[in-house]
């Protein structure tokens, strides 16, 4: 449902979640003017990301946002109108794409929980980053789905707090991109 202020196409299509990546100059202003189409046309961001990419003075923009097809093709337009916007692609669209988050989890553990908590992190080849007395902190990577159950399984074993990057991802098949890395 759609509670933007403007006015929008009725259609009977699905909302999806859609992954785009933006190449934008990496320069003052430019992430403001990506964030202000979105919050003037009333399209709403689940997560965002962004990254110098290269020693051009890149950056990559990777935006998690949901909605028709439809809406997803003006939004794509309408970026790139945006002066030093290079390229848009909806990962959706693309033969093949590879998309990965990361979690840094801290838990609190004792003597009752340890064995476990590490069998686990083992199991999910969490890597231990920080040791101190009776907490640990865990860095995982992969896809939401995957840290989302380790989420579930690590917090019944013990008191957990969590920082998530949320997705970023790369179509492993780029031909729109290959001219402007030349």
């Amino acid at each position: 449902m759609n509670k933007s202020v403007y006015d929008s196409p009725t259609s009977s299509a699905d909302i999806n979640r859609h992954i785009l990546t933006v190449l934008v100059d990496n320069e003052p202003g430019v992430l403001a003017r990506v964030i202000g189409m979105f919050s003037g046309r009333g399209y709403n961001i689940d997560s965002l990301n962004v990254a110098e990419v290269s020693n051009k003075h890149l950056s990559r923009i990777t935006i998690v946002t949901h909605g028709t097809n439809e809406v997803i093709d003006q939004i794509q337009s309408q970026l790139m109108r945006i002066v030093p916007v290079h390229s848009v692609t909806n990962l959706d669209q693309e033969d093949g794409s590879v998309e990965a988050e990361v979690a840094l989890v801290h838990m609190f553990v004792n003597e009752d929980n340890k064995k476990n908590a590490f069998q686990v992190c083992d199991l999910y080849r969490a890597r231990k980053i920080e040791n101190e007395h009776n907490s640990m902190i865990f860095e995982i990577a992969g896809t939401s789905e995957r840290i989302d159950t380790f989420i579930k399984d690590i917090s019944k074993i013990t008191q957990i707090e969590i920082v998530r990057s949320d997705p970023v991802a790369i179509a492993s098949t780029n031909t729109q991109e290959e001219e402007i890395w030349e």
